[in-house]
């Protein structure tokens, strides 16, 4: 029972929350990110593609409109 506890949890965090954080951290930090950032953020999407499948129809990054100012 404990072992089946372990690998839910486990699935949880994979599939769950390091991904809403991983997107965070992308919405952040994707229009400023160095070269070796970007590496970076490669590499998690990469890690953690399953678990941004599973957000990805919950989920809107598309850019905010911009202020024509006249």
């Amino acid at each position: 029972m404990i072992v089946a506890l372990l690998y839910l949890i486990l699935a949880g965090t994979y599939l769950l929350v390091i991904p809403v954080a991983v997107l965070f951290y992308l919405k952040q930090r994707w229009y400023v990110a160095t070269s070796i950032e970007r590496t970076f953020m490669y590499f998690l999407v990469f890690f953690f593609f399953p678990g941004l499948l599973v957000l990805s129809p919950f989920v809107n990054l598309r850019p905010q409109p911009r202020k024509i100012e006249v």
